[in-house]
């Protein structure tokens, strides 16, 4: 086995099992690689130096909801693209709507989206979101008939390659956002044309504070 002496060594371990993680890895089990035991403090450091010495590179550090990976640079993601034999999937726009709703407004309930959109939602229309991992059941609301809380999952946010629903962007700033991250333009595209106006606008029923759930690392 290895011995480990330096920083350096600590940050070719981490490298290496950044590299093959299949998922974002998360600093609870980043932390079973070694015998030692690092304060927070220690490991920000040697993650932050990791992620600068792979800066000017094609693969970059970054920092989800769900922990730490390497990922392709976005302006170098449309040539990797090429390389795949399968076209991301395509959403309706009545899914995308949703999906919209639910990441503005969440936690929120099938009666919620409907009011919003002005139409009846599906429920094929929330298993699509359920079943790609986007979405998820976080509660009932106290009232009659118990209606599910749905709210937005930590592969959510990794899939847009954010860390919180704080880095959510305002609507307004979607677009101008998603034209300069090619690497996120799979669910951005769909995501940006399917947005409805409505949600800007206010709803009836406003959401309590102990109803809203963040996802947190």
């Amino acid at each position: 086995m290895q011995e480990l002496y330096k920083p350096d060594d600590y940050k070719r371990v981490l490298e290496i099992a950044l590299l093959v993680a299949t998922e974002p890895l998360p600093l609870s089990e980043l932390k079973k690689l070694f015998d030692e035991t690092f304060d927070d403090d220690t490991w920000q450091i040697l993650l932050d130096d990791l992620r600068r010495d792979w800066s000017g590179r094609g693969v970059e550090l970054v920092r989800l909801a769900s922990g730490w990976r390497f990922q392709t640079r976005p302006e170098y993601q449309v040539y990797i693209d090429r390389l795949k034999n399968e076209k991301a999937p395509k959403y309706s726009r009545a899914v995308m709507e949703t999906l919209s709703i639910i990441a503005y407004r969440q936690p929120v309930t099938r009666g919620d989206i409907e009011d919003i959109r002005g139409v009846a939602v599906s429920p094929n229309i929330l298993k699509t979101l359920e079943s790609r991992g986007w979405i998820d059941v976080v509660g009932h609301r106290d009232a009659p008939g118990r209606p599910a809380l749905y709210a937005t999952t930590k592969i959510f946010l990794d899939d847009l390659g954010l860390r919180s629903l704080i880095e959510l962007p305002p609507l307004s700033e979607i677009e101008r956002i998603m034209n300069t991250e090619p690497n996120q333009a799979a669910l951005a595209a769909d995501f940006v044309a399917s947005v409805s106006e409505e949600i800007n606008k206010d709803t009836t029923e406003s959401v309590t504070h102990s109803e809203r759930v963040l996802p947190t690392e």
